[in-house]
């Protein structure tokens, strides 16, 4: 059974004009279920953010926003069957028919869309709330080089995270150093000499959760 404060807030959502959508701020103290969920994406690739199911029958209303003053904003009004988009890029719109299963597709993703989302259903049944945490993973590029000095040089450029370099034959005479990056990647170099070695090729092998690199480096003809 619905209580009368419910249906108060329900019936303000129905009549609710449709120019006053970006001010609603839907009341998270009416709220019946909340759900957490976490996302791991690669750049480039396709989030699916889902949010509580609700009936089509009892289906009033769901939003989703990005935790930021300035993020998008993406709403669906099934009684207008209506979609109102917010400071919401073409990359982001309804996975499927919001009225069915209102989930968020980001396509493709990139390293701004990182961050916190929620999803609030707003049904004659109650209020739902799902809230997911999006990670976007950086395939770092790799480049195997050398120098004059006879040192192999592997470099992990502008990844995330920062990627694991370990050499095969493995060395103790091998050193690291790495650089941040404003944007939150991580470019790892690895140097390893082979001044008086009778080492024919180096190996350099890079792991990664996009993606895990081989590249190796003949050594006789330098």
């Amino acid at each position: 059974m619905i209580s009368g404060r419910k249906k108060i807030y329900i019936r303000s959502i129905l009549h609710m004009p449709r120019e006053l959508w970006h001010q609603v701020i839907l009341g998270f103290h009416l709220v019946t279920g909340a759900s957490y969920n976490t996302v791991s994406v690669k750049a480039g690739d396709e989030a699916v953010l889902s949010c509580p199911y609700v009936s089509k029958v009892s289906l009033l209303m769901v939003t989703w926003k990005k935790k930021c003053s300035t993020c998008c904003s993406l709403a669906y009004r099934r009684d207008h069957n209506e979609t109102r988009k917010l400071k919401c890029s073409e990359r982001m719109m309804w996975k499927y028919s919001p009225d069915s299963d209102p989930a968020l597709r980001i396509y493709p993703v990139n390293l701004g869309d990182e961050g916190n989302y929620t999803c609030e259903v707003v049904s004659s049944a109650g209020n739902f709330l799902s809230f997911s945490s999006l990670t976007v993973i950086v395939n770092p590029t790799v480049t195997l080089t050398y120098d004059k000095t006879r040192v192999a040089v592997c470099q992990a450029s502008a990844g995330k995270p920062a990627a694991e370099i370990s050499w095969i034959p493995a060395s103790n005479h091998s050193t690291e150093e790495e650089v941040h990056h404003p944007n939150g990647t991580v470019t790892r170099v690895s140097y390893l000499g082979w001044v008086n070695s009778m080492l024919s090729n180096v190996t350099c092998l890079v792991t990664h959760p996009a993606k895990n690199q081989i590249m190796s480096l003949d050594l006789s003809c330098k």
